[in-house]
């Protein structure tokens, strides 16, 4: 039972399951469960109304099935329990189950690597391929890869760097046989599963977390052997919005180096917020100006909006290169005298 990233329903349907199971029969399920988990449930069994016998019996019926379904998996596979599950409940439900048990199982991959100190799980995995190396920081959190990325020998970092982001999908073999490989080295349990992992947007994150010198090598050299990825990557790293999170003295520099009718379009269908803290930092001659021509901007096409955006964020990169504004990159800066 893992409710992590569940929505509301999920969460009944398990408070619904461990109310039924009894107290001492809930006391042995706890044990499997993360303490947030634990939590969730908790509050979630204090605050729930009384339920009806129906809703009890369809919430057990379904609960049965999955552990049906999870068995049959567990026994022959994916392929075996589709069989066997169509041919009992039919082909739509067979689906949904199976549906359900993968997700599941997509949840608890590596689940177990998360507490890891990520110095440790470097000296474990530092001479393994890039793939794998990549694999493993694809189920990592943000913080632990971009630790490991920032320890790992300048041209293993970039290999492993284009192998998140362009990676998709794995299987589930291939990713039970990497889950043993530190599961060997670490003498801990290991589950299996199918996910989708990496991509530019997560390898984006990790870029964010690491020292700007890291951050700057590894995608100077991508550039050069990818460059439409390293641009993807570039994209995924600070989006508009981005700009109002900037100290006041940055966004003040960004604005002197605008064409107003190119911000006035940016800014369309952003929040309130986000607007508000470009217009308190703009002088009083370009707040003038900007009043004066959004008068005349009607209906913009939301590519033209998505075309200046981008063009802004180029410019702030620019001004990021030259010194002129800074970026916070998540992490303290080392002090250089």
């Amino acid at each position: 039972m893992n409710l992590k990233g569940n929505k509301s329903e999920s969460l009944r349907k398990a408070a619904t399951v461990v109310l039924s199971l009894g107290v001492d029969n809930a006391s042995q399920v706890f044990r499997y469960l993360h303490e947030d988990e634990i939590e969730m449930l908790t509050v979630k069994i204090a605050t729930m109304p009384a339920l009806t016998a129906e809703v009890v019996e369809d919430t057990m019926d379904e609960f049965y099935s999955l552990c049906q379904a999870q068995t049959f998996i567990t026994e022959g596979g994916i392929e075996y329990a589709k069989a066997v599950l169509e041919k009992s409940k039919g082909t739509s439900v067979a689906a949904e189950l199976i549906d359900k048990i993968t997700k599941s199982l997509q949840v608890r991959s590596f689940d177990f690597i998360y507490k890891v100190d990520p110095k440790q799980l470097l000296i474990l995995i530092q001479n393994e391929h890039p793939q794998t190396i990549a694999l493993i920081l694809s189920y990592c959190t943000t913080e632990q890869s971009a630790v490991i990325l920032s320890e790992l020998p300048r041209d293993i970092q970039i290999d492993v760097a284009e192998r998140i982001a362009l990676m998709e999908s794995t299987s589930p073999e291939v990713v039970k046989d990497v889950e043993k490989l530190i599961e060997h080295k670490m003498s801990m349990n290991e589950t299996t599963g199918i996910t989708e992992i990496g991509g530019a947007k997560y390898i984006a994150e990790v870029l964010n977390s690491v020292d700007r010198s890291t951050e700057k090598y590894i995608l100077e050299e991508l550039s050069k052997k990818d460059p439409k990825l390293c641009e993807e990557i570039r994209n995924c790293m600070f989006v508009f919005e981005d700009i109002a999170t900037l100290d006041p003295i940055y966004i003040q520099r960004f604005l002197q180096d605008v064409n107003t009718g190119d911000l006035l379009i940016a800014l369309k269908g952003l929040s309130k917020d986000v607007t508000d803290r470009i217009y308190e930092n703009m002088s009083l001659r370009m707040k003038e100006t900007m009043e004066e021509e959004s008068k005349y901007l009607r209906g913009v096409r939301l590519s033209d909006v998505e075309e200046k955006q981008q063009k802004l964020v180029a410019l702030v990169r620019t001004l990021e290169e030259s010194g002129d504004i800074y970026i916070s990159r998540g992490r303290k800066d080392e002090i250089v005298v």
